[in-house]
């Protein structure tokens, strides 16, 4: 079964330094319809002015990964990391037992353009940890990266949940398919550009929810940058 959430469709909030979209109710924005997909709880599209950000706040028991398009975004943490992280950078920040962050674009110009994306941990009460890696744009051309997983496998991040998470670069006649295992769900997530899944158009912006399929392929791509989370329940 295929459930197609529309990019229109989404919730918005404009906040002058932040332009954000949710794909999941977050914040003042509640739709008792799209609280999350399995243990995926979050996507927000955010777009942060030049020389804005998201000041020191604090998280607990979520897995938190940051995915950057466009510009640069830094980040400074409890636990004494500080980076700055840029399109193919990975960042993963579990909160565990609670960490206080702040995000910031120290950009004079140019606008960050970036995913946050919440995944409920299969654990609590854990030390908050970090970590980072950079995917090449070669590794996602053409196929489904594997960017993070519950064991790190092939370089990926680690997360504390029965989850995967891929990323793909589509144009013209490039494909790849996922096989999904019996009881797992899929929900993909449009970055950027269009392609289709599963004979579904979508575009930027756009996700699908899956279930009961028992694989993913992905086709007739335009300039398209995708997300693919294989997930429990």
């Amino acid at each position: 079964m295929l459930e197609i959430r529309k990019s229109e469709d989404r919730g918005h909030a404009n906040h002058g330094w932040l332009d954000s979209h949710h794909t999941f109710s977050f914040a003042d924005y509640y739709d008792e319809k799209h609280m999350g997909f399995g243990p995926l709880r979050v996507i927000n599209e955010d777009r942060v002015h030049a020389g804005q950000g998201f000041g020191t706040h604090g998280h607990r028991d979520m897995e938190i990964i940051s995915y950057v398009l466009e510009g640069e975004l830094a980040h400074k943490d409890s636990m004494g990391t500080g980076s700055v992280i840029r399109p193919g950078d990975v960042q993963r920040m579990s909160a565990g037992s609670g960490v206080r962050h702040s995000e910031f674009n120290h950009s004079k110009e140019q606008t960050t353009h970036f995913l946050q994306i919440w995944i409920q941990p299969n654990v609590n009460g854990i030390p908050p940890s970090y970590e980072e890696k950079h995917f090449a744009a070669e590794e996602k051309r053409g196929r489904l990266r594997l960017i993070a997983s519950p064991d790190g496998a092939d370089g990926s991040v680690l997360i504390h949940q029965d989850a995967k998470l891929y990323a793909g670069l589509f144009d013209g006649t490039e494909t790849a398919e996922l096989t999904l295992a019996k009881g797992r769900r899929a929900f993909v997530h449009i970055a950027r550009g269009s392609v289709t899944v599963n004979g579904v158009a979508l575009k930027t912006g756009d996700a699908l929810k899956v279930n009961d399929e028992q694989s993913l392929k992905i086709s007739d791509g335009q300039q398209a940058e995708v997300l693919v989370f294989d997930l429990g329940n």
